[in-house]
């Protein structure tokens, strides 16, 4: 187990990591602004339920493999490049151009949970962000190697569900005003959500592993 002092200054750090946007935190605004509150917990979930999938791969060294091999890491990046553009490519044809219609179906949540878990585990730089914060933290001296880590990703994933879950209940809020203030909002919703999602894949693809 971690030292006091060493699990503070974790906590602190992870704060300072998780508040700053990544694309988790734009999936579940995204989600949160085009269908609701409920949404966009179910997508917190997901993602933080990913995370424990990267502690997985962290506690087992699989994250190094990612980090230190390019074809490994490009694996990973295109395919969650391409599952975020297969998102915004289908929330753009779900819907209709009708105003009363406008608005996007809700999807079912657990198919938001499903995909926040996906867009998570095919996020390369998480896998980095375990391969390079973490063991800034685990020390030898404070016992088995693998039980610092698993409790540093589980805290991780607390502090994720609190910052997150702010973003999704901001996210929703926001969604609301934009509903009931903005008829034009309603009537391309799917085209801004799905356009949202797509341009998350881009900013993905550039994406480059550190030398």
């Amino acid at each position: 187990m971690p030292d006091a002092a060493t699990f503070l200054l974790f906590i602190a750090a992870t704060v300072a990591f998780l508040v700053f946007p990544g694309p988790s935190v734009f999936y579940i605004v995204t989600r949160s602004v085009s269908e609701g509150r409920a949404a966009g917990l179910a997508s917190v979930l997901g993602v933080q339920t990913g995370t424990f999938v990267h502690i997985l791969f962290a506690t087992v060294g699989l994250s190094a493999i990612v980090a230190t091999s390019a074809v490994a890491f490009s694996v990973v990046k295109w395919l969650g490049v391409a599952y975020l553009v297969y998102l915004g490519i289908s929330q753009i044809l779900s819907g209709s151009d009708d105003p009363d219609r406008a608005a996007v179906r809700p999807a079912k949540l657990s198919k938001a949970y499903l995909q926040g878990i996906m867009v998570n585990v095919l996020n390369p730089k998480t896998a980095l962000f375990f391969l390079a914060f973490l063991p800034q933290f685990v020390s030898p001296a404070n016992g088995a190697v693998w039980t610092q880590i698993l409790i540093l990703g589980v805290t991780l994933a607390a502090v994720g569900v609190v910052t997150d879950g702010t973003y999704a209940l901001l996210g929703s809020t926001a969604g609301r005003w934009l509903r009931g203030r903005s008829g034009a909002f309603r009537r391309r919703q799917r085209y801004i959500v799905g356009g949202l999602y797509i341009a998350l894949g881009v900013a993905a693809a550039a994406w480059r592993r550190a030398a």
